[in-house]
């Protein structure tokens, strides 16, 4: 059985890198992409995998969802416009990620804006999804009770045998959203503690760049 002095004792020494303000880019999409190409060398798992918080009633709600696209102007993701998350959007669009890459002692921080992207992106995600994937976007009423797995199992396949024969349809609740940044903060692990936080935040349309204290 594992104690709180257990996990008190747990820790780790940060040493790979150092993060400087004259060894980033003026522009932070252009910095993360930086940052992420180097997350997949490195042969991260799922190095797309982030924390996407919202507000319910003024109560954060957290969850991992994928990162599928990084355009100019934000931060792509999908999902279910009618689960919990794409309520809590539609009520407040205020939204935060942050990406975790621990074995490069990593992380990144962003404070943004979501709003949907257009049908024609979201239909073109969608048809390039596994077929089954696909189906169950049809058949998942996301956040809802579900009273069983096997209802669902029995969902599944009734929906892959109709498909058999007839091509699946976007459903209406599916589809995608664009986070665009107000601040993006990179975090690079140093020794003792002393990590290096540098932010980038946007004021009239510019990028504007500061270092925190760890």
């Amino acid at each position: 059985m594992t104690h709180n002095q257990d996990i008190k004792a747990l820790r780790k020494n940060y040493s790979s890198a150092q993060l400087n303000e004259n060894g980033v880019n003026e522009n932070p999409i252009v910095q993360f992409r930086s940052w992420f190409h180097q997350a997949m060398k490195a042969e991260l798992q799922e190095p797309n995998a982030m924390c996407l918080s919202t507000c319910n009633d003024n109560i954060p709600d957290s969850r991992i969802v994928l990162l599928k696209s990084i355009e100019d102007d934000g931060f792509v993701f999908f999902t279910n416009y009618g689960s919990n998350k794409g309520q809590q959007i539609a009520s407040n669009p205020n939204v935060s990620l942050n990406f975790v890459w621990l074995e490069l002692e990593r992380q990144v921080r962003i404070q943004g804006v979501a709003e949907k992207i257009s049908q024609a992106e979201s239909e073109a995600y969608f048809y390039s999804r596994p077929f089954e994937s696909q189906i169950g976007a049809i058949i998942s009423a996301q956040s809802q009770y579900l009273e069983n797995r096997e209802m669902l199992e029995i969902a599944m396949q009734n929906a892959l045998e109709k498909y058999k024969t007839e091509k699946p349809q976007i459903p209406e609740h599916w589809g995608g959203y664009i986070v665009k940044p107000l601040a993006i903060e990179f975090w690079q692990g140093r020794s003792n503690r002393l990590h290096d936080r540098l932010q980038y935040y946007l004021q009239n349309g510019i990028w504007n760049l500061k270092r925190l204290y760890p």
